[in-house]
């Protein structure tokens, strides 16, 4: 496993195979290391690509940061220079759930790293912006509020990123609780739905000028957090982007969950190696097209 120093931040990470770069982000506040992304890496790294996965900055064994005008834009501007870094760039930026709102926020911050992008399972609708509102900031907030620095960094939900990266745990007790407070009541405050931006930080005529390549995978009927409509409304404004169906049901999402590791099962990204076939296929065609002219 390797480490790079990105801005002051230790951004873990892990490279396979060579050819045309890849960026794979996950979801959630999930780590790199959860069952199907590193697989995902595998299968398309076997295809003559260079993959990496990484952990974001509050996420697995990479360094916990609360600056920025959202937690997304914070950790797109880490991929950015990430890839840079790694002489990467210009990559396929592709990613799924949160994954993909920070993969769009790449592109559209840092347009000459991405050659093309590709998402999934795209958070959209008010009830699931504001559940990863409340999801990603209440609990932190409500411990900040009553209790202080000790008490945020002993939620379960921080317990990965300070096993991983003991340091971490001191990352916490310095910030200022009043301050950790504004961040994240700042961060909270951009998954509330608004005219003209369906994906939250991602302003609706911003995303109509990414001219990049773009596959979108259709969300399914059944999915509250990620709905169809979002994906349909953002094949809609990105001027090259392709709309497709995934290579899987329309209760995927709602599987998964039902799935992940607390009930016994596999985990919420086990099947995304499912998506290579058609990731290849439109890179070849898309992507390989507008990198040579």
């Amino acid at each position: 496993m390797a480490r790079a120093v990105i801005d002051g931040l230790t951004i873990g990470y892990e490279v396979f195979g060579e050819g045309r770069p890849w960026a794979i982000t996950p979801g959630g506040r999930f780590s790199r290391d959860s069952p199907g992304v590193r697989e995902l890496a595998e299968a398309l790294a076997a295809r003559g690509n260079r993959v990496v996965v990484w952990d974001r900055p509050n996420c697995g064994e990479s360094d916990v940061c609360f600056t920025g005008e959202s937690e997304s834009a914070m950790q797109a501007d880490a991929l950015a220079g990430l890839l840079a870094h790694l002489d990467m760039t210009p990559a396929v930026i592709a990613g799924g759930s949160g994954g993909s709102r920070v993969s769009l926020l790449t592109a559209a911050r840092h347009r000459e790293v991405a050659a093309g992008l590709a998402v999934w399972w795209i958070t959209g609708g008010p009830f699931g912006l504001l559940s990863l509102a409340n999801h990603y900031c209440g609990g932190s907030i409500r411990a900040a509020w009553t209790s202080g620095m000790a008490e945020v960094a002993a939620l379960d939900e921080w317990a990965e990123v300070l096993e991983r990266n003991p340091a971490n745990r001191q990352r916490f007790l310095d910030q200022d609780p009043q301050e950790f407070i504004a961040t994240l009541e700042r961060w909270m405050l951009v998954y509330c739905p608004r005219d003209g931006e369906a994906i939250p930080g991602l302003p609706d005529d911003v995303a109509r000028g990414l001219d990049l390549p773009a596959l979108v995978f259709r969300s399914g009927a059944s999915d509250a957090y990620h709905t169809r409509a979002t994906s349909e409304l953002l094949a809609g404004m990105l001027p090259n982007a392709r709309l497709v169906e995934p290579p899987w049901g329309d209760r995927e999402w709602i599987e998964r969950q039902a799935a992940r590791p607390g009930g016994g099962g596999e985990g919420l990204f086990v099947r995304w190696p499912l998506l290579v076939p058609q990731l290849q296929a439109w890179a070849d065609e898309a992507v390989g097209h507008s990198m040579s002219s």
